[in-house]
Order: C-alpha cells, then structure tokens, then sequence
C-alpha cells in the first residue's frame, strides 16, 4: 500500500487544504491527514477540535484518514510506514520554505516530498488570513466549508476582547 501523509496545523482546515488532500488521494492508496503542534505558530483550535473539523471536511474519501501527531513528521512517517509527504504549494515563498525542510526530512529517512501546486483561487488563502478576516466580521464561505466558519465564528466570539 502506497500511504503518504499531508501534514499541518489546519487551523482551520480550508478549501485549499481540501484541494491538496483531495488530489494527493487520487494518488495515493491512503492518505493521513496528521495534524501537529508547531512551536512556530500559535493556534486557535487545540488539536482534538482540529481532528474533528479535519475528520468531517475529509468524509468524502474513503481512503483518508486523520490523525494528530508530536515530534517530527518524518519519525510518524516511518511509524505507520508511508512513503511521501504531500505539501501544497501556493508560489515560491511556500516552495522556499518547504524545500530545506523536504531535504532534511529524506535525509534523516528518506521519506520524499510531494509538492502540489495549488489551485489558482486559493493561492492566497491561509488560515492565518481567514483567522483574521473572520475576526473584523468578514465573510469567509468562500474559503472552508459551511460547518467551519461556524465553529470559527463561535470560536472568535468566545475568546476575551
């Protein structure tokens, strides 16, 4: 079985990721949607509401499956034994960052990366960039699902001003 995992902090999952993952499963016998702590980034979501929004948005393939993870993508990889890592690429700032990082993860496995080149009406979406539209009361159904701008808007009202 060819298994490969599209790793990130999906926070929230967006119709861009969706793309990715959608794609990558038309590629691979199965897909691991892992999501992990980045020490880089701070998140809105913690990781079990993450999973369930990942879990929904991903119903439609049969073939994916989502799961957290801690530590470096690489050591998941060789733990359920996949082969790839899946990353989608908006333009060349993503493809500069993610390139030292699929270097360094097949040298300490070999594990290879694959890039996708995203879909032209996501290139420049982000969580971050729906985060913050959300929060000044934007309207972002145009870029996650229904269910998610939900719990993100919920989210958002919650927190202390």
């Amino acid at each position: 079985m060819r298994r490969a995992v599209c790793p990130g902090s999906f926070d929230p999952v967006t119709y861009g990721h969706l793309d990715v993952i959608g794609r990558a499963a038309a590629i691979f016998d199965e897909v691991v949607v892992a999501t992990g702590s980045n020490v880089s980034k701070s998140r809105l979501f913690d990781p079990e509401e993450r999973i369930a929004m990942l879990t929904e948005a991903t119903r439609e393939w049969p073939n994916v499956k989502v799961a957290g993870f801690g530590g470096l993508i690489v050591d998941f990889c060789r733990e359920i034994d996949a082969i790839a890592i899946v990353k989608g690429l908006r333009g060349a700032t993503d493809y500069e960052y993610e390139l030292p990082m699929a270097q360094m993860n097949r040298h300490l496995t070999g594990v290879e990366t694959v890039f996708l080149p995203g879909a032209v009406g996501n290139a420049f979406v982000s969580s971050s960039l729906i985060k913050e539209v959300a929060a000044f009361g934007g309207d972002i159904s145009a870029f996650v699902p229904a269910f998610v701008a939900e719990r993100l808007t919920e989210k958002l009202a919650s927190r202390p001003s």
